[in-house]
């Protein structure tokens, strides 16, 4: 059976340098090929496909062309001056020309021979003289404004599109947007091999930028809404949905900042790349924690970024300097940067896509996230919660350890977190208050670490002048003891202590005392012994003595008697 597959042959791309969009895009847009870029006024068209020139004519070393018909050239170059981009410097290098063609409606007289020569002599000239690659013309609507005849707009919109195909150059045209259409007239998006659209969205008083692929021929390509940035760095789109599980798992530990913890955590510490979440209720020092965990990161040289949604840069060092914690050279060192806003300064996707951005660029070790249940008020628990699985899977796929807190309310189950992402974590410590004694104190409890051993005790979390403290609890038949009743108990055990010990050592007199009575009693016995032996010896020396005395004298008697015959 013959087979009609071959292998597939990619189509020739021209990276268009803005940070995500080749990703999303999988290579960039198509080279030697119109692509279309539509959306409403203010959405970013113009400093859209003016990056994309600058870009390729630096990054790439395409020289390009961009035609205007709105802005004059001194206008685009002071507009995306405050982007970094420098229009006169590169058209001096020869490596871009910004043309303004000045077209009024009034002065175009619509005939059935009327044709768009002059644009493509003008614009040839353009392209010729500098060799340029990549064009743009902005905007489709201002260059046929004058013509209201459709099917001689039709003809020159094909006529345009197929010769930009024949030069060979990559041009980006932009369109605005029409009503329940993609363009205004209808026949761009069609005519294009690649349809990019740009919203500027408001919703609830929160504006977030979006951008989706409407087609791109030829090519696959995400298909999702993606949101994108526009700051003095220039455009910068978040290519979020792209974002899988096949991250690589660290086997690297690294340390929480407080020993003890470190200990419960199989005495080692967190996972690098991992993601822990601190949860529990104001005030039990969740904040502390994690200026505890950047402080640890700073001493070993590592960076850290502090998402602060809460309180300032300097309340947080002021704060955190009255329990023993300095920020402040980590912060000279540039290896700690606070980025602080208001949940409410954008949406979601934005405070995503900044989030991004500032990752990317300052490529830190550790990031803190404090909290993120204030961001619910630009969004809903389910809008957060896949905002934050987003964020999650991004930090893991660059080997940056994060710490989120989130700030539970007393009702909330505390094995609950109001954002609801703890499946999203691996190592999840709880915080809370407990009430006794007339007191209130706080506790920890390690609830989850995946992939190593941990402990199951819970640990009295005490705050002091000289930095954060883990000690045990009394636990026994009066329960889990903490703050004056764990010390009062405490002071209770050593007493006992004292009095066993006390005890202990009476009871070592004594026996003391008994043994040495019982050894000089052995000793007396022994010397009563010694003396039976000596008296004894004595006496039998002495026998002997008398017995061989008698044998002498009757030896003696004998021979005085001559009683032995041979004598």
């Amino acid at each position: 059976m013959t087979s009609y597959r071959t292998d597939p042959q990619p189509l020739e791309k021209s990276r268009s340098g803005i940070a995500g969009l080749d990703e999303i895009t999988n290579g960039g847009l198509p080279k030697g090929r119109p692509t279309l870029i539509c959306g409403s006024a203010g959405c970013g068209k113009t400093l859209f496909a003016m990056e994309f020139l600058v870009k390729g004519a630096v990054n790439y070393g395409e020289p390009g062309v961009f035609m205007a018909f709105e802005e004059t050239a001194e206008e685009l170059t002071k507009n995306v001056r405050s982007l970094g981009f420098h229009l006169d410097e590169l058209a001096e290098q020869n490596k871009l020309i910004v043309d303004y063609v000045y077209i009024e409606r009034s002065e175009i007289e619509e005939t059935g021979e009327y044709d768009l020569d002059g644009l493509f002599i003008r614009l040839g000239h353009a392209i010729d003289s500098i060799g340029a690659k990549r064009v743009v013309l902005d905007t489709l609507e201002t260059l046929f404004s004058g013509l209201s005849n459709q099917a001689i707009l039709r003809a020159e919109l094909r006529r345009l599109f197929r010769w930009l195909k024949d030069k060979g150059v990559t041009a980006i045209i932009t369109a605005e947007r029409g009503a329940g259409m993609l363009t205004r007239h209808g026949l761009e998006e069609y005519v294009s091999d690649c349809v990019i659209l740009l919203d500027h969205r408001v919703n609830e008083q929160i504006a977030t930028r979006r951008l989706r692929i409407v087609k791109y021929r030829g090519s696959s390509h995400g298909s999702n809404e993606y949101p994108f940035l526009i700051d003095e760095g220039g455009v910068d789109v978040l290519p979020i949905t792209s974002i899988g599980l096949n991250h690589t798992a660290s086997h690297e530990r690294i340390s929480s900042g407080l020993e003890r913890l470190d200990a419960m955590l199989g005495g080692k510490g967190f996972y690098r790349g991992s993601s822990v979440l601190v949860s529990g209720t104001a005030g039990t020092g969740k904040s502390s924690l994690a200026a505890t965990f950047v402080d640890a990161a700073g001493k070993r040289g590592e960076k850290a970024i502090y998402f602060a949604f809460e309180e300032s840069p300097s309340q947080i060092v002021r704060n955190m300097r009255s329990i023993g914690i300095d920020l402040e050279p980590h912060l000279q060192k540039g290896l700690l940067q606070f980025r602080p806003a208001r949940p409410t300064l954008q949406g979601l996707e934005a405070h995503l896509a900044t989030m991004y951005k500032v990752v990317r660029d300052l490529k830190p070790h550790v990031v803190v996230v404090d909290p993120i249940t204030n961001l619910m008020a630009v969004g809903t628990p389910e809008e957060l919660k896949s905002m934050l699985m987003r964020l999650v899977d991004f930090l893991k796929a660059n080997q940056i350890t994060a710490l989120f807190i989130s700030l539970t309310h007393g009702a909330t189950v505390i094995e609950q977190t109001d954002v609801g992402i703890s499946s999203l974590i691996d190592t999840w410590l709880l915080l809370r208050d407990t009430e006794l004694s007339g007191e209130r104190n706080r506790v920890l409890y390690l609830l989850k670490s995946r992939g190593m051993a941990h402990s199951n005790q819970v640990r009295e979390f005490l705050i002091t002048d000289r930095g954060i403290d883990l000690v045990d609890v009394y636990t026994g038949p009066e329960g889990v003891l903490t703050g004056s009743a764990r010390l009062a108990q405490e002071a209770r055990e050593r007493a006992a202590t004292v009095l066993r010990e006390q005890e202990i050592q009476r009871k070592e007199r004594e026996l003391e005392r008994k043994r040495q009575a019982v050894e000089a009693q052995i000793a007396a016995l022994r010397s009563g012994l010694a003396a039976e032996e000596e008296e004894l010896q004595l006496a039998l020396i002495q026998a002997r003595h008398r017995e061989a005395q008698l044998a002498r004298d009757r030896e003696a008697m004998a021979r005085g008697r001559k009683a032995d015959s041979d004598s």
